[in-house]
């Protein structure tokens, strides 16, 4: 099971604003040592209480942002290539992501074609490097079983969903499926198990060494999945692998910081001109709507990934965001309270405005640093 961690922002999801407000209070005051037997207590009375309490309240509260399979491929080839890759990769992505790692490759037919080597877990990093060291090569590419058993790996009893992202980053050097030639039935095998596994599930494929790249594509057209890499050589391969482990999420995370903040600030901004003409209701509803704009979850992701210069660059870049939409809100507090009581604007509007200004300066630099770390994606492709 996934690794119990419990912080102020985790207690919060799935709870009514009264219960987030005493826990939020009560994370605040109990030093470390004494909220350990209090963590415990609430985690066993819940379980004690039935499944219900387990789905609406515990496992929102431990789930990891992000959830991830390394299934690689141990049939002929150069698997030590990819054992090495993956085993330099791993250990720069977040500790605080949940990661399994599954093999396939083995004999048509048989139970032990796709083997689960580290089951889901956050922290396991050095279990999930030594396990790769460890992979046995296998005879065929029985890559749809093990895309298959990797999906049920998600389904398991009692697991925790990811908030964010569930994925499976695939690496094969064969392509295709060489038990069932059947293209179609293969594909229709694999939604199929998406499908009742009930979780949304994004696949990134890398093909190493992949002579004919057809098959891959059809495969990821067909999975609705996004166009599947192709490295030709070691350095390549471990490119690729570190962009969808390491990079991807980086971006991810603060795109989403962005896409949140910066709509709230733009509504605020044309609530101030509708406050000299009195329409108070649309300054009320701006800044609620930007009370409501929370981050805390993309921010606590990207703090778990700054193993480079690039990715605490963009994890401060958030933070400041943050600090400076608050400092914005602040503003918009004043202004529309100096505006209901007659006063002067000049003053809180010269406040507000520089408030504004100095946010989307940041956004602007933010933006531009995005769009430069995706210009960094190997092959420059994407």
């Amino acid at each position: 099971m996934d690794e119990i961690r419990l912080s102020a922002s985790t207690a919060r999801d799935g709870l009514s604003p009264s219960a987030s407000a005493a826990i939020s209070s009560a994370h605040q005051k109990l030093s470390r040592r004494r909220r350990r037997p209090l963590i415990v207590l609430l985690v066993v009375t819940l379980v004690a209480g039935g499944g219900a309490a387990w789905t609406w309240v515990v496992a929102p509260m431990l789930a990891p942002a992000y959830k991830t399979t390394f299934l690689i491929d141990a049939a002929e080839g150069d698997l030590a290539s990819v054992t090495e890759a993956l085993t330099t990769v791993v250990g720069n992505s977040s500790s605080r992501d949940s990661q399994s790692l599954r093999s396939f490759g083995g004999e048509c037919g048989s139970d032990d074609n796709t083997t689960q080597l580290v089951g889901f877990g956050t922290g396991n990093r050095q279990e999930i490097a030594e396990a790769a060291r460890s992979v046995r090569q296998g005879a065929k590419a029985t890559l749809q079983r093990g895309i298959v058993e990797a999906v049920d790996d998600f389904d398991s009893t009692f697991a925790l969903k990811a908030k964010q992202v569930n994925r499976i980053i695939v690496v094969t050097r064969h392509g295709e499926d060489a038990c069932d030639s059947d293209d179609e039935f293969v594909q229709k095998q694999i939604r199929d198990r998406v499908a009742a596994a009930g979780l949304m599930i994004e696949f990134r494929f890398i093909g190493y060494q992949v002579p004919d790249h057809q098959p891959l594509k059809k495969l990821t057209t067909q999975l609705q999945a996004q166009e599947p890499a192709f490295a030709d050589s070691p350095e390549d391969l471990q490119k690729w692998l570190d962009w969808f482990t390491t990079v991807e999420p980086v971006l991810r995370s603060a795109q989403s910081v962005v896409n949140v903040l910066n709509p709230t600030v733009d509504k605020l901004n044309a609530a101030t001109d509708a406050l000299k003409s009195g329409r108070f209701d649309l300054a009320d509803a701006a800044l609620t709507e930007a009370r409501d704009a929370v981050v805390d979850v993309e921010i606590k992701d990207l703090d778990g990934r700054t193993a480079s210069v690039e990715a605490v660059d963009v994890r401060d870049r958030a933070v400041s965001l943050r600090r400076l939409q608050e400092e914005v809100i602040k503003a918009a507090d004043v202004l529309a309270r100096e505006a209901r009581s007659g006063r002067n604007l000049a003053e809180p509007l010269a406040v507000y405005t520089k408030a504004a200004k100095a946010y989307n300066d940041e956004a602007g630099l933010m933006t531009k640093r995005l769009t430069e770390l995706r210009g960094k994606v190997p092959g420059g492709t994407r």
